[in-house]
């Protein structure tokens, strides 16, 4: 079973047995994972030795390699690798960023190693460009006997707004 199965799997059994205590502890963990990511070069190596150097289980390792998958410069297969597998952990900065804000994870887009890789300010735009991407404005509701916004004349009840 590939190893990322094998988390997906995990995690859910974790979650349904431990609850929030389960993913309290992977996030102190994940802290970790992404402090030394971004204090250290990254490069290729295997699903095998990246665990080792993070100090974690392979499936563990799996689970990180989910979270920052969509911000690598290059995504790996995650649906097929093994522990023997070459991942690369080579990632965008402000990509990364804005994912980690679009997650919700404060306890990783607060992290002071952010600092020599992307300016306060910086910080600061990213998390707005990402929050406002995810806004939602709805226009103005158009009434049953107002002007159809077609353009036709007519009352929109008898035109757009009719059912068909």
């Amino acid at each position: 079973m590939p190893l990322l199965e094998q988390w997906r799997a995990y995690a859910e059994e974790q979650q349904n047995a431990r609850g929030m205590a389960f993913w309290n502890e992977y996030f102190q963990r994940e802290k970790e994972f992404y402090r030394q990511i971004l204090t250290s070069k990254p490069r290729k190596s295997t699903v095998k030795s990246y665990a080792k150097k993070f100090g974690v289980d392979l499936v563990t390792m799996a689970g990180f390699l989910d979270g920052i998958n969509d911000s690598l410069k290059t995504p790996n297969d995650l649906e097929t690798i093994e522990e023997d597998s070459e991942v690369s952990l080579t990632y965008e900065n402000e990509l990364l960023y804005k994912n980690m804000v679009e997650a919700k994870a404060e306890w990783l887009y607060n992290l002071p190693e952010w600092e020599p890789l992307l300016s306060s300010e910086r910080r600061q735009e990213l998390y707005r460009e990402q929050k406002l991407s995810k806004t939602v404005v709805k226009g103005e509701k158009i009434g049953r006997n107002d002007p159809c916004p077609c353009g036709s004349g007519k009352k929109y009840k008898k035109c757009c707004g009719r059912d068909q």
